[in-house]
């Protein structure tokens, strides 16, 4: 294992970006900084709590990192001292299970310790609303004003109220899915589901949601036990380190069993999937899956909303099944703001994170595989038949990556942004822009299936590139013009 960055000697400033703050345990993230910022975003909770919402309990989570239990714990004082009370998930439970647990409950929100997909020595803080998502940014700007008014709150020791967290949450899943059905029709298929939570919340969630073909061997679970170092590498829904499970499914496959695997995020709420040939299957090949699914075979109502940096695919699929196609900038937060303003079908984004209407404005990687393992067994055949199916309807396939490219410093981020906005290209790998798209970054159209996206981190001297193109060779080469253009101004 390569050795670790050497640890900033300074906490960074403390501040919210698109879900939570998040920082290196120890330097930003500390028992003196944390309490504070808990007792802010309780009491930003009980004042912007709804008309009607008359509650005073706050929702505890936390993951599986290093002393994310021991946190929570010390969190609950904090609530304690803003005079609210904390009630405390009793074992390490994904996100969703909080955004649950706040509607069932009808609690004034969520403090759930995690950081996500970050790497195993970040830790953070998410904040979920009484609606059952994450919090605005106008929200967490607020909780910062606090911060900074310097408002003492003393954190008050006691016991705290625990409850089943996960089992409510799970609960709930089975209500809205007939798991009995999903189980024997994955032993009616054959087909064997090879789970891999990376080590994080969600395991085990979905071998007690299908009980029945976890008994029967068509659902097993690989990396289910808790590892705070995640294996050395951070728990995120990626293929390179999803080497275990990509060989797993190939074996099964190859022995005459065909194989699906589902891969959770460390705070499982984000989802990718393996298909039966060992390919990576990111949300930019579900969520089009997702569509035909809850469109064509279930008729539910509702538009579909994707990020600028969605494939084309999923567009195609909806709109080739006459549902509206709303395009938002990166980040589950516009996602989760059209599902509370209208009937949503599905929206999702392409680095993993799903949301269902009728379900929560939050992404939920469970609740996602469920109605992955329901889509294959409704069309009776393994994930890369079903995604070559949807592809050859809707226009022939298409390859995706993204890349991301560290800056020498946010001058030259500032440089190259201000380059891009004012003078894009005309011209990509050989190919005429045919469209310049600014929703979000700058997203340069070159044909049907064949774009090529530049965005900026709005933190760090980041800046990302993604690329849908026909062939894995040509998006290796426009990503590679790309580059040469970042690293040439």
């Amino acid at each position: 294992m390569a050795a670790s960055a050497p640890l900033p000697l300074e906490a960074s400033p403390i501040a919210f970006g698109t879900d939570g703050w998040r920082g290196i345990l120890g330097v930003d993230i500390t028992v003196e900084r944390l309490l504070p910022v808990a007792a802010a975003a309780a009491r930003e909770l009980e004042f912007s709590a709804p008309e009607g919402l008359n509650s005073r309990e706050i929702v505890i989570g936390y993951d599986r990192r290093f002393l994310a239990p021991e946190l929570a714990e010390a969190i609950c004082s904090a609530v304690r001292g803003a005079d609210l009370v904390p009630v405390l998930a009793e074992a390490p439970i994904p996100t969703p299970a909080a955004s649950w647990a706040v509607v069932e409950r009808r609690a004034l929100g969520a403090l759930v310790i995690t950081a996500s997909h970050n790497p195993p020595e970040w830790l953070g803080l998410k904040i979920k609303g009484p609606f059952g998502g994450s919090v605005e940014g106008d929200f967490t700007k607020r909780v910062e004003t606090r911060l900074e008014a310097g408002s003492i709150t003393v954190p008050i020791p006691g016991d705290t109220l625990r409850f089943d967290a996960m089992g409510t949450y799970l609960a709930g899943l089975k209500s809205k899915v007939d798991t009995a059905a999903l189980s024997e029709g994955l032993q009616r298929l054959g087909l064997q589901v090879i789970v891999d939570p990376m080590h994080g919340s969600a395991a085990g969630g979905l071998s007690r949601l299908l009980e029945g073909a976890a008994a029967s061997d068509h659902l097993r679970e690989i990396r289910s036990n808790r590892d705070p170092l995640f294996g050395g590498n951070p728990p995120e829904p990626l293929a390179p380190y999803l080497q275990e499970l990509i060989a797993e499914v190939r074996a099964s496959t190859l022995a005459g069993r065909p194989a699906v695997g589902i891969v959770f995020d460390g705070d499982g709420d984000r989802i990718a999937a393996v298909d039966e040939h060992g390919r990576f299957c990111s949300t930019q090949l579900l969520m089009p899956l997702f569509i035909d699914h809850l469109a064509r075979a279930k008729g539910l109502p509702g538009s579909v909303i994707k990020t600028v940096s969605g494939s084309d695919l999923m567009q195609l699929v909806a709109e080739g099944l006459g549902r509206l196609v709303i395009e938002k900038a990166v980040g589950f937060k516009y996602i989760a703001a059209e599902m509370l303003a209208s009937e949503v079908l599905v929206g999702g984004e392409e680095s993993g994170g799903v949301g269902f209407g009728g379900h929560l404005p939050e992404r939920d990687a469970l609740y996602a595989a469920l109605l992955l393992i329901e889509a294959l067994v409704e069309g009776g055949k393994p994930l890369g038949e079903r995604v070559s199916e949807l592809q050859q309807r809707s226009g022939g396939a298409a390859a995706y990556d993204r890349l991301d490219l560290r800056l020498r410093d946010m001058a030259t981020r500032q440089r190259l942004e201000q380059f891009l906005t004012s003078t894009p290209p005309t011209e990509v790998a050989g190919a005429a822009v045919q469209e310049v798209i600014s929703t979000d970054g700058v997203k340069l159209r070159l044909g049907p299936s064949h774009w090529l996206m530049l965005r900026f981190s709005g933190t760090e001297p980041l800046l990302r590139l993604y690329c849908e193109a026909p062939s894995d060779a040509r998006v290796a080469e426009v990503l590679s013009w790309a580059r040469e253009l970042a690293e040439g101004i």
